[in-house]
């Protein structure tokens, strides 16, 4: 693999140049949160800035969009992507760029990963004369609990891509670490819903009943024992069952109970496994005590992302001569990212930043609402999705 080592290393220097750029843009966004399939704000930002720059742009996913630049030699197509969408957080941190919408709040970075995609568009069209290929920069909306990555990739706009490049801030890393890891790195994701429904009755006289709490608390048993007695020890998996519903009082069987849940697994032949299984005990279990049970998946399934192993390989041989950061390999995570929907598409690399830096007080995990991203990173996530595209397509044919 030849590297132009001058032209990164001016990106490396555009990327230091862009930091307050990128800086600027992560407060504004931060400031004004959009829930997934809401990004209409965002998104125009993201699509002026575009524009402004020479970018063509598409809309895609409702409320996504996408950039287009194509460089002056024929090439492949490089994808880089950023998700765009906030939580329904109530933000307590107490800072200038505190989100100004009450029980909004981007307590996930995604303001961070759109402020450094954009300052890469600055840095490809700076060398666009240089730029071999094409590059799509996916502004993404509806990452968190959304799928709009399916949506991305169901309307074809990577059916021509050759691979496709994501980042996250990553707070369990240092400031200023750049995670890259082979193969399984964050699990699929599925929500289920038990209801068993029995016979209602007195508390004192459950013989009169088909009691549906006991059954439920059965079957929770049974189906947490697939993961220490079914599933291979060598297969990281979870079963969590994070809600119980049933009855309104002391001394009466109710009707119905209900609990939710989570399956996360890095293998989908695991997760079909489990998921055949937990149908299987629910229906049979509660069939033999005279009860009716159903068992759903509430949300639309997950995968789980799988990081190109050749794609891991190229990026820490292309970033660790430049010294922009230390390269470490995260441990895999249950997590969940609709990322593993380009990643089952084309090869796809998805990458960490560390932005953990107990100096300042940024210590709160993702989806806290003191969550915070330690700025002072931000270009180096610049430069990382800049040089990956410059040399993914200097170097394929």
């Amino acid at each position: 693999m030849s590297l132009d080592r001058e032209s990164l290393e001016e990106i490396v220097r555009r990327a230091r140049e862009l930091h307050n750029y990128v800086v600027e843009l992560r407060r504004d966004f931060h400031m004004h949160p959009e829930l997934a399939y809401e990004e209409v704000r965002t998104s125009s930002v993201v699509e002026k800035e575009l524009r402004k720059l020479g970018f063509k742009t598409v809309r895609a996913a409702r409320t996504g969009v996408i950039g287009v630049l194509e460089g002056e030699k024929s090439g492949p197509v490089v994808a880089l992507r950023a998700d765009m969408d906030a939580l329904p957080v109530n933000e307590l941190n107490d800072v200038p760029y505190k989100s100004r919408i009450p029980g909004k709040m981007h307590a996930c970075g995604h303001d961070a990963h759109t402020a450094m995609l954009l300052g890469a568009a600055h840095i490809l069209v700076d060398v666009r004369s240089r730029l071999k290929g094409k590059v799509k920069l996916v502004f993404q909306p509806a990452e968190e609990g959304g799928l709009g990555a399916k949506k991305i990739v169901e309307d074809g706009h990577i059916d021509d891509v050759s691979a496709v490049f994501g980042m996250h801030v990553w707070i369990e890393l240092p400031s200023g670490t750049i995670g890259i890891r082979k193969g399984p790195f964050l699990a699929s994701a599925d929500a289920f819903k038990i209801v068993v429904k029995g016979k209602g009755g007195h508390g004192a006289s459950p013989h009169t009943a088909r009691d549906p709490i006991a059954a439920i608390l059965d079957v929770g048993n049974a189906i947490y024992r697939i993961i220490s007695r079914e599933v291979d020890p060598l297969e990281p998996a979870v079963i969590s069952i994070t809600r119980i519903e049933a009855g309104t009082t002391y001394n009466v069987i109710p009707e119905e109970a209900m609990l939710m849940g989570t399956i996360r697994t890095f293998n989908e032949d695991v997760r079909n496994y489990i998921v055949r299984r937990m149908k299987e005990i629910v229906e049979g279990y509660t069939k033999s005590l005279g009860l009716k049970a159903d068992l759903q998946l509430e949300m639309e399934y997950n995968p789980p992302t799988i990081n190109n192993p050749e794609l891991a390989d190229f990026a820490k041989r292309v970033l660790e001569p430049l010294n922009i950061a230390k390269i470490v390999e995260p441990k895999p995570t249950m997590g969940a990212e609709d990322f593993a929907f380009y990643a089952k598409k084309v090869p796809s690399l998805f990458i960490a930043l560390g932005i953990r830096n107990e100096k300042k007080g940024i210590i709160y995990p993702h989806h806290n609402p003191r969550f915070d991203v330690d700025e002072d990173v931000l270009w180096i996530g610049t430069a990382v999705y800049a040089v990956l595209a410059y040399t993914y397509l200097a170097t394929k044919p």
